[in-house]
């Protein structure tokens, strides 16, 4: 990434699905990466959307009883409404449907062409309709007279006049790529599975298909559309302005910086994505990154368990920025995670209510009771009020490196050992018995625990906005000074507070409430 810039992209959403949490799961780091580079100064573009053409969305519409358009304009939707329901920053929402995309699109197959990298010939091979993929001989398994997939997804055998993509002339050419960019496929398990998956041999790859008309036409072949993938995986350089590159949104934001995928989509965005950009000579991106999937209470998620996690659902039981946090605090970013009532209310109730909030609520309650409700002026500083606002200090350059790691469990658990650090501090320096013996000393700490407070709330602004937006109210920060260019600024003595509010209530389960 730049200094200046940073492009952080979601995968595009496939539309004949609901939206659910692993697509909230992914969005919402990206959400959290774009927002910390903003309040880190960068000029930033998070981008989402939805993965619109294939066959599959046709016999989708068909079964719905309607054209495909007006089919995917409405199950789109669901994605833009996920965005608002999750407080996601996106500045960009692109659809594979719409103009730019089609033109940015037939350019690249243009460019690809002109370059001898398409020929055409005739396709035969297994095909899951419910992946949008072949799959060589080698990864089908028969059950009950029927053939499956790698993922369990039945296929079939599809034989018909395709486009191919030379992919196997790249195989070296990637090797060499990812020898020469090791940080390009993240988290290390993915970059292994991958090498090795090139390693093994690459196969030419069919990239147009004529069963089907649901799709963006092949220039000058309209009885062919193009497949899937070579059209999704564009969506990245469309929304820069491709093929304009004299545009300043393109030479500002590509190569982008990371593309954040599940696991199930890394073969695609590190093998046949940089392939592409490559052979139309197009940088690639600089970083991919897989993530893990989650189940439900120990099981698997699927539609036929009736075990889907919802995101509204969790928002309206536990609160949106407590969903947030859980979802990143929780699990090593990059790793299978488990979502369970219990854990949810556990973070919700030690994480947030008893560390964060606590620390909140008795700094500032102590200050508006105690100080005249303003910031304290603060006497000569102990080695132990030194030592905590250093270390509050120190976040801010462990946070720029982990979560540039996308290490996003690693940088909460460094704040959180400062949250806890902070609630050690009031109950070893005692305030409220300051009051009686050292008044001078009482208003020193409590201006070293609003200190503290004031960066831990700038800091996790990008990961719980609403919530650090009040907390910060609640210090009377202005809007101004609540990026990390003022992270080192502090507290007015005598600025006025208003008075605390309450910022994550402890939750109780609804039989014992009643």
């Amino acid at each position: 990434m730049s200094d200046q810039t940073f492009y952080v992209t979601s995968p595009i959403y496939y539309v004949n699905d609901a939206p659910h949490i692993g697509h909230a799961y992914t969005s919402l780091a990206c959400d959290v990466l774009a927002r910390f580079n903003r309040l880190d100064g960068k000029r930033v573009m998070f981008l989402t959307g939805t993965d619109e053409h294939g066959q599959k969305v046709e016999k989708a519409a068909q079964a719905a009883g309607i054209a495909p358009k007006p089919f995917v304009d409405k199950v789109s939707q669901n994605f833009r409404d996920l965005c608002r329901t999750m407080n996601f920053s996106n500045d960009d929402f692109i659809r594979t449907t719409e103009a730019r995309h089609v033109k940015s699109v037939q350019a690249l197959w243009t460019r690809l062409a002109e370059r001898g990298e398409i020929y055409l010939a005739n396709y035969g091979g297994w095909y899951a309709v419910s992946d949008e993929a072949f799959y060589g001989e080698d990864e089908i398994t028969i059950r009950d007279g029927k053939r499956y997939g790698p993922t369990g997804k039945e296929v079939e055998w599809v034989e018909e006049p395709s486009y191919f993509f030379r992919l196997s002339a790249w195989q070296e050419r990637l090797m060499k790529f990812y020898e020469e960019h090791p940080d390009f496929i993240a988290p290390e398990t993915r970059r292994n599975e991958v090498l090795s998956f090139v390693r093994g041999g690459l196969k030419d790859l069919s990239i147009s298909r004529t069963t089907f008309k649901w799709g963006i036409p092949v220039p000058n072949d309209p009885a062919h559309i193009m497949y899937v993938w070579i059209d999704a995986l564009t969506n990245y350089i469309t929304a820069t302005g491709f093929p304009d590159e004299s545009l300043e949104t393109y030479k500002a934001f590509w190569p982008a910086d990371l593309h954040l995928v599940g696991k199930d989509i890394l073969r695609f965005h590190t093998v046949y994505w940089p392939a592409f950009l490559m052979a139309a000579e197009l940088p690639p991106p600089r970083r991919v990154f897989a993530h893990g999937w989650w189940t439900n209470e120990g099981q698997k998620i699927s539609k036929s368990l009736g075990n889907v996690i919802v995101p509204g659902e969790l928002v309206a039981k536990y609160g949106l920025d407590p969903v947030r946090y859980f979802l990143l605090r929780e699990v090593p970013f990059g790793q299978d995670g488990d979502f369970s009532h219990a854990a949810m209310v556990r973070r919700m109730n030690t994480d947030l209510a008893n560390d964060l909030g606590n620390l909140a609520q008795r700094s500032l309650s102590m200050i508006q009771k105690n100080c005249g409700a303003a910031v304290p002026a603060p006497q000569a500083l102990t080695d132990a009020d030194r030592k905590l606002l250093d270390d509050a200090a120190a976040l801010l350059p462990m946070l720029r490196q982990t979560l540039a790691a996308q290490a996003f469990n690693r940088a909460l658990e460094g704040v959180w050992q400062v949250v806890g650090d902070a609630n050690r501090y009031i109950d070893a320096q005692a305030p409220w018995a300051l009051k009686k013996t050292d008044p001078a000393r009482m208003g020193t700490v409590l201006y070293v625990l609003a200190e503290t407070v004031r960066r831990l709330a700038i800091l996790l602004q990008a990961v719980m906005p609403e919530t650090m937006g009040r907390l910060l109210d609640q210090l009377a920060v202005p809007a101004e000074a609540r990026s990390f260019a003022s992270f080192a600024a502090a507290l007015t003595a005598g600025a006025p507070l208003p008075a605390p509010q309450g910022l994550f209530p402890r939750y109780v389960e609804p039989e014992a409430a009643a």
